[in-house]
């Protein structure tokens, strides 16, 4: 004898329920089977609108009747195109019934649990009959048992009580009795002692084939739905979730409370004690493992089974001095809720006893405030304790797992987890068998969390990045196609699972929270949203996705303007835009600050130097305990080329505007040339010492020619360049003369900074620096004589686009 349940989405078309006729088919080719089904997937919620649309005198209520009798009749047609007419016949019967019940609700205009349980009841009468009619049509051995003889219950409507003893001798005579091989059940449904219509709760058709596996002793109960089994977490939300092959009866439970709807809590209770396994199989897909619930011991890699949540939920806050040392708090509170038949979800009590918190059902928490309020309104007019404090827009998260009390560090990897992603933790709960522990977030933060806690306990150390890039130019270019290049190298390699989830130019961005197929991003981002700075924050915000990183590739104030806020909703930064760290030097500070409050980490190596490691290897050594005392740098790799390539045979002109070309310089050359670049550069590098210093306090002598400072324009600039050419020619000749090379270099010493265009002679360390190379020697209280120096590449797009790139895989490292 088998025993299998099928839900409402599996018996929610004709398609679906073709599929569970199929497998009862195989299934009766073997054994005899008893089969509970659901009414169609969504009828019971038609139904209860129905009820309260007629209850509030709506006559909206005959729309949806027709909508209920049009789905059913629809159904029987698809099922039994030839053979329907006796089908239709019961089911018009049992839909007339239904209409007149309907009107007389509305006649009364009341809507009892009596009268509410005989409403829903026809859900899962229409389904069993037509089920079972169907299969008779195709000559199988089929008949339907209306569960309402069998199951008898007390008069609690809405959520009845089961006398086992009458019904499992019910159910045991039937089946003795029965020569059919296959018995279609409805379930959900049953009757009180005295004849009257009860239902078994929420999620009642487990339940009927719980109570019918049990009272038949069988061997396993068959749980089937639109999953294939009960997942490490919610797959809609988790695309990496995965089935759990085997669960305890405790677990399984657990995982119920907790918002996992494959399965319906009190559907374990009447198998449990009989140690009759469950099995949670998949209707669509039939031959997929699924899971197993029973008390067999398994091995798992992870101490955590799975991971589950409920949302909407409210927080309720009973505090005062008054309740410290005074027993009997609890007592009432606990009991004024039951009055008011509110379910308690979660429970937390400070030590102090200063406080209690107890999470419920939102709908109910209006409910709640006024009820408990009005209980303790002797000791809140007396000022012993407060007005009751409700939260709302919560959600309750869990994790779940029968060894956790045997692993330390359980709820600090959770916690931790979830802190790094900026994710506030409300109240948290423990039980003293350590199977659960639950927390209490904001809603919005639920799929993050979920997320970031199934990466924690079920991957295999992969850590997720996503990525959003504002300035998809020469550099941002080169920086997306390396990481297209390099994706399946950091998943294989380096355990990063690295997806860009934001792209955005000048004119358009686009998004994708799974991640933008980067074989077409510029196809893509060219059919985008119109682009705008707030814009862009704002999507990035509200896709709240785990370890997310902004990729500052701008030379743009107004960007650098919003790391404040991307910072203070735990997005990290990684930046080549040197304007944010040569602001003012609160806003600098301001910016660390952020970092550390929010942990989210601030980077900016490409600031210094391109993809040369200055800034990482200045912080290493204030870290290790050294103090600098001066720096010596040529920091400029646009003017480097500039100067390395510029001669008596060459034009001033000519050299700059090939330095534009081949991406040494910025769009506007001025920023380069001007000094401003390096200035900004020198004043990083001081700040990252230690030293308090601002833009405007560093010596900035310019080689520029007058006409070439007061430019209005970059047009204008070039013009200069070509009108001045003597002045430049002069720069030349003076160095040649000397035996010296032009080089643009940047100091700082005793606290004081410059930048300046410098003749350098031979047997100097900047005087054979060539192309666009860059050098910094740092002299420290450990290198006093002998800098520490770093020199190579200091400019370009790729070593730029990989300066920043290795900037974010730190972050996947960390």
């Amino acid at each position: 004898m088998k025993v299998l349940k099928f839900g409402g989405t599996s018996v929610g078309s004709s398609k679906n329920i073709n599929n569970v006729i199929n497998i009862l088919e195989n299934y009766g080719k073997t054994d005899t089977i008893a089969c509970v089904v659901s009414a169609v997937g969504g009828i019971t919620d038609k139904l209860l609108l129905a009820g309260k649309q007629a209850q509030n005198k709506d006559k909206a209520f005959l729309e949806t009747f027709e909508g209920i009798k049009e789905r059913h009749f629809n159904i029987i047609k698809e099922l039994n195109p030839e053979k329907h007419e006796t089908i239709l016949s019961f089911v018009d019967e049992k839909l007339n019934s239904l209409k007149s019940l309907l009107e007389g609700i509305y006649l009364i205009n009341e809507l009892s649990p009596k009268t509410s349980d005989k409403l829903v009841s026809f859900g899962e009468l229409l389904s069993s009959f037509i089920i079972a009619e169907t299969m008779k049509n195709r000559g199988l051995s089929a008949d339907v048992k209306n569960s309402q003889e069998l199951v008898i219950t007390n008069s609690n409507f809405t959520k009845a009580e089961v006398d086992y003893s009458i019904t499992n001798q019910n159910i045991r005579d039937y089946f003795k009795s029965a020569s059919q091989n296959i018995t279609i059940l409805p379930g959900f449904i049953s009757k009180s002692r005295i004849g009257e219509i009860t239902t078994l709760g929420r999620g009642g058709s487990d339940f009927t084939a719980a109570i019918v596996a049990a009272a038949l002793h069988v061997q396993q109960l068959e749980i089937w739905t639109d999953v294939s089994g009960m997942y490490t977490t919610n797959p809609k939300l988790v695309k990496q979730a995965y089935p759990i092959e085997k669960i305890s009866y405790q677990e399984a439970m657990e995982l119920s409370h907790f918002g996992a709807k494959v399965l319906y809590p009190p559907t374990v209770q009447p198998v449990l004690g009989l140690q009759i396994p469950i099995h949670i199989k998949n209707t669509l897909e039939p031959d997929a493992p699924g899971t197993i619930i029973s008390n067999e011991e398994t091995k798992s890699t992870s101490p955590v089974k799975g991971i589950s949540n409920i949302s909407d939920i409210a927080l309720l806050t009973l505090e005062g001095t008054g309740m410290v040392g005074i027993p009997g708090f609890s007592k009432r509170l606990f009991e004024t809720l039951s009055q008011e038949k509110i379910n308690v979800i979660m429970i937390t009590q400070a030590s102090s006893e200063h406080s209690i918190c107890l999470g419920i059902e939102d709908k109910e928490a209006e409910n709640a405030k006024i009820a408990i309020d009005k209980a303790f309104e002797n000791e809140i007019a007396l000022g012993k304790i407060d007005p009751i404090i409700v939260e709302t827009g919560l959600s309750i998260i869990a994790l779940v797992g029968d060894n956790m009390k045997n692993h330390q560090g359980i709820s600090g990897k959770m916690f931790s987890s979830l802190g790094r992603n900026n994710i506030n933790i409300r109240a948290i709960a423990q039980g003293a068998s350590e199977k659960n522990i639950t927390a209490v977030i904001n809603e919005n933060d639920v799929k993050k969390a979920l997320n970031t806690l199934h990466e924690q306990f079920f991957e295999s150390k992969t850590k997720q990045l996503n990525v959003f890039i504002t300035g998809v130019g020469n550099v941002g270019e080169r920086l997306v196609e390396q990481i297209k290049q390099q994706k399946k190298f950091l998943k294989d390699n380096l355990k990063i699972s690295l997806r860009v989830a934001g792209l955005s130019n000048s004119r358009h961005m686009i998004f994708d929270e799974s991640g933008i197929n980067l074989k077409d991003w510029k196809e893509q981002l060219a059919k985008g949203e119109k682009a705008t700075l707030q814009g862009f924050f704002e999507n990035a915000k509200s896709l709240n996705l785990r370890n997310s990183i902004f990729v500052d590739v701008t030379a743009n104030a107004d960007v650098a303007d919003l790391y404040a806020q991307y910072l203070r909703e735990s997005i990290g930064i990684v930046a080549c835009n040197k304007i944010a760290c040569s602001s003012e030097y609160n806003n600098y500070k301001e910016l660390k600050r952020l970092s550390l409050k929010y942990n989210a980490p601030f980077l900016f190596e490409t600031n210094v130097g391109a993809g040369l490691p200055v800034i990482d290897t200045l912080s290493n050594l204030i870290a290790s305990g050294d103090k600098v005392n001066s720096i010596q740098a040529v920091l400029s790799g646009s003017l480097n080329f500039v100067f390395n390539n510029f001669n008596d045979k060459t034009k001033f002109y000519d050299v700059v505007k090939q330095a534009g070309d081949e991406g040494y310089t910025e769009p506007d050359p001025r920023i380069d040339l001007s000094g401003v670049d390096v200035a900004r550069k020198i004043l990083i590098l001081a700040r990252e010492s230690g030293v308090e210093m601002n833009l405007e306090d560093i010596d900035n002598t310019s080689f520029l020619s007058e006409a070439g400072l007061k430019s209005d324009s970059v047009d204008d600039f070039y013009k200069t360049l070509i009108a001045d050419e003597a002045h430049y020619q002069s720069l030349y000749a003076s160095a040649k003369a000397n035996n010296c090379q032009l080089k643009y270099v940047a100091k700082f010493d005793n606290g004081k900074a410059s930048v300046s265009l410098q003749e350098i002679p031979e047997g100097h360390p900047f005087y054979n620096l060539e192309g666009s190379d860059n050098i910094v020697m740092f002299y420290t209280e450990r290198y006093p004589k002998q800098p520490m120096i770093i020199k190579g590449a200091g400019a370009g797009a790729d070593v730029t686009a990989s300066g920043l790139f290795a900037d974010i895989i730190r972050l996947g490292n960390d």
